[in-house]
């Protein structure tokens, strides 16, 4: 919607946990949907946030340096009241049980995960991934990812990935205004799933798709990244 005047509306501000991991094309890919992205490293980065990203990363890395940076309470303040999209690492720490990290994760999502679940760097790989909340076939990337290996009760499973003999593996949930993914949306160029985040569960006003800048090229996969 327009603003005062005619002037353009202006763009949501939705920050990115940035302590570690792939916050830069998460930041990309949010800015090329309309929306202003914000760097998150310190507690008084999250005034004024519409929405946050979790990206995918190292979690027991990620968590150390939140007790670093006095991020730890002020997080877990935010996780509970505004819209948070965990990708990868992000999963494991929006999820309530998992295996091996030096903290307790934000248990605001009632699932349990199982980190790098799919083996080393070298057995990442891309899959189909059906999403028809977001819009329907998506290409997973998944690096060094976790799995879901439980889902609570009032968590919705939102997307799937086809396995072998037709059986399929959960790979996105959501409960309420928290969304967390296995894989890694920001790298193919498909703005779908983050547009649909910032729109039908943050429930942000972004510029028209005209107006925004169009979908990134696809990014290869990068070797640090790891859940």
């Amino acid at each position: 919607m327009p603003g005062v005047d005619g002037e353009p509306a202006p763009r949501p501000r939705v920050g990115v946990l940035s302590l570690q991991g792939d916050f830069e094309r998460h930041s990309r890919t949010l800015e090329a949907c309309g929306a202003s992205p914000v760097r998150v490293t310190l507690p008084e980065h999250l005034a004024d946030l519409g929405a946050l990203v979790l990206p995918g990363g190292e979690s027991s890395t990620m968590l150390r340096l939140m007790d670093a940076t006095g991020l730890r309470a002020p997080l877990e303040t935010f996780l509970r009241v505004k819209p948070v999209l965990g990708t990868c690492a992000g999963v494991i720490l929006l999820g309530r049980e998992t295996d091996r990290l030096p903290r307790e994760t934000f248990g605001v999502l009632d699932i349990a995960t199982s980190r790098n679940a799919y083996g080393r760097q070298v057995h990442s790989f891309t899959a189909p991934v059906e999403a028809p909340a977001a819009g329907g076939t998506l290409t997973g990337v998944f690096i060094r990812a976790p799995r879901i290996t439980r889902v609570g009760a009032g968590v919705e499973v939102i997307a799937r990935r086809e396995r072998d003999r037709g059986e399929s593996e959960v790979v996105g949930v959501r409960c309420g205004n928290v969304v967390g993914i296995t894989f890694h949306p920001e790298l193919t160029g498909d703005l779908r799933l983050h547009r649909w985040f910032l729109t039908a569960v943050a429930q942000l006003a972004l510029p028209t798709p005209a107006a925004a800048s169009g979908p990134r090229t696809a990014a290869e996969p990068r070797g640090s990244e790891a859940a």
